[in-house]
């Protein structure tokens, strides 16, 4: 059963937005953890509206947070609850995106997802299986899930900028390359950055990186 996921909001007035970012946030954390850097971005974002919705399930690793889908090296979860959790939240994003869509009476390409960690994996899985192509995809210190079905199930094909910190110890840098080897093979055209010396983590070039990502995708000066 498809649930709504509860989101906070920021930006341009309701009804005067031209572009949207939604901000997926990693395990454990939740949608204000990310929304913080819409203050940031926002001055170089004009008519921006910025969305940071909260995952649908408490984090069995941390109770104030919340969780896409379990991880079993963390939480004890076996695979095949991890696997059902990320089908059930990415029907979940997915709708999630089409009401943010038809709240803002915007098209998809006027929409970006940033993600985080696991956010990252989420937006990477839901974005490429949607028929109507959003404006890109900013993915901080993920990797791909799932990568030899992608192949198969993408229906678009939205440019992707993946950055990763060079000493994370959550998700192993090597993801990054990963990532990008598997995406380009499946079509998607792939940029990479490397914040160096960071862990798991989004330093201020890379936030920089992202920015220039997205003004680029929007078509901002």
């Amino acid at each position: 059963m498809m649930r709504e996921l509860n989101a906070k909001r920021a930006g341009a007035p309701k009804g005067t937005a031209k572009q949207i970012v939604i901000f997926v946030h990693g395990y454990g954390a939740d949608g204000a953890d990310l929304l913080g850097l819409a203050g940031p971005l926002a001055p170089h974002l004009p008519d921006t509206a910025f969305y940071a919705p909260d995952a649908p399930d408490p984090s069995s690793a941390n109770p104030a947070g919340f969780q896409w889908f379990p991880i079993p090296w963390i939480d004890d979860s076996s695979e095949e609850e991890a696997a059902e959790g990320l089908v059930a939240s990415a029907e979940d994003l997915d709708a999630f995106i089409t009401r943010v869509l038809n709240d803002e009476g915007l098209e998809a390409d006027r929409l970006a997802l940033v993600g985080f960690s696991q956010g990252t994996m989420m937006s990477l899985h839901v974005a490429p299986r949607r028929e109507d192509q959003i404006a890109g995809i900013a993915g901080f210190s993920g990797r791909l899930v799932a990568p030899e079905r992608l192949p198969t199930e993408a229906l678009s094909f939205p440019p992707i900028l993946l950055l990763h910190g060079d000493q994370d110890d959550v998700v192993p840098y090597p993801s990054m390359d990963e990532a990008e080897r598997d995406l380009t093979a499946a079509g998607f055209s792939v940029a990479t950055y490397t914040m160096e010396g960071t862990p798991h983590g989004i330093a201020p070039d890379g936030l920089g990186q992202a920015l220039a990502f997205l003004q680029d995708v929007f078509g901002i000066d």
